[in-house]
């Protein structure tokens, strides 16, 4: 049996032959917006679901000195330093 057979009596019922290409247009368009926020939300969903900055939640510099000493990617000496500079420039 021919696809095509099956398939144009029911276009035809559907009143699908004579859309224009108009709604062709219309119809690409939602398959792409359809499809660029399926995978905009499983990139959102695989970072964790939130974004990593909000607004009013943004570490002060001494604050990221204090946790880069706290989590150990600086030596003590290395925060006295850094914090004299930062409280100098204040």
């Amino acid at each position: 049996m021919n696809l095509a057979l099956t398939i144009t009596p029911l276009a035809d019922s559907w009143g699908m032959h004579d859309v224009g290409a108009g709604w062709w247009i219309v119809m690409m368009l939602l398959m792409f917006a359809f499809w660029g926020a399926l995978i905009w939300g499983v990139v959102w969903l695989a970072r964790g679901g939130h974004s990593p900055v909000t607004p009013g939640s943004q570490e002060t510099p001494l604050q990221v000195l204090d946790r880069r000493l706290a989590d150990g990617s600086i030596s003590v000496e290395e925060y006295d330093e850094r914090r004299k500079v930062l409280e100098k420039s204040s």
